[in-house]
């Protein structure tokens, strides 16, 4: 622009160029972004239709956040527990020095079987909590009186830890996620252990 006012300006003698619309034009500078646009989203809104398709579940988990803890019930096994901060308080307090895992560890972590399609339901009882274990792409909101849904397909056994993500009330720091993912065989010992219980 800077060039074409100081090259192309009325002192130097340039005319302006005299034509009206053209209308040819006008309808191919508009079809061409058309088609772009619908190239664009069909494969975005497939992919997004996908990320929310709970389908076909192996397994589903209602997560329950309270102040200031989770609870998680296996439907259809009848397996329900709570889970707790499990940093002792001398840590929190200062009294010792703190851990490796500090304020993310728990008493009863969620366990999962691997390459199985898990559903989560995600609720509360009292105040707006949010579900996030970042390395399985999951972050759901747990709303009183509301439902949201999630999945994942957890592929290599291990630790996964998260936290509540929506800042809650004064112990909201002291809300942990930890999912043990463990392989079908150890999974199928552990919730037998757990019904027994």
């Amino acid at each position: 622009m800077i060039y074409a006012m100081v090259f192309h300006r009325k002192s130097l003698g340039h005319v302006p160029a005299k034509f009206h619309e053209n209308t040819t034009i006008e309808i191919v500078w508009t079809i061409i972004p058309v088609f772009i646009l619908v190239g664009m989203a069909w494969p975005a809104t497939k992919v997004l239709i996908d990320m929310e398709d709970n389908s076909k579940s192996d397994m589903t988990i209602k997560v329950t956040g309270y102040m200031w803890k989770w609870h998680y019930d296996y439907l259809g096994q009848e397996v329900r527990f709570e889970s707790n901060l499990a940093t002792p308080m001398e840590q929190i307090n200062g009294r010792e020095p703190k851990g490796k895992n500090y304020l993310l560890e728990v008493d009863n972590p969620l366990v999962l079987p691997i390459n199985k399609k898990v559903r989560f339901i995600t609720t509360a009882n009292d105040v707006i909590h949010s579900w996030w274990v970042p390395a399985l792409g999951i972050k759901k909101d747990a709303v009183p009186g509301f439902a949201n849904e999630a999945w994942a397909i957890i592929n290599k056994p291990g630790i996964y830890r998260g936290q509540c993500a929506e800042l809650c009330g004064a112990r909201h720091g002291f809300m942990p996620i930890v999912v043990i993912a463990k392989t079908e065989l150890e999974y199928e010992k552990w919730l037998k252990n757990q019904k027994k219980k």
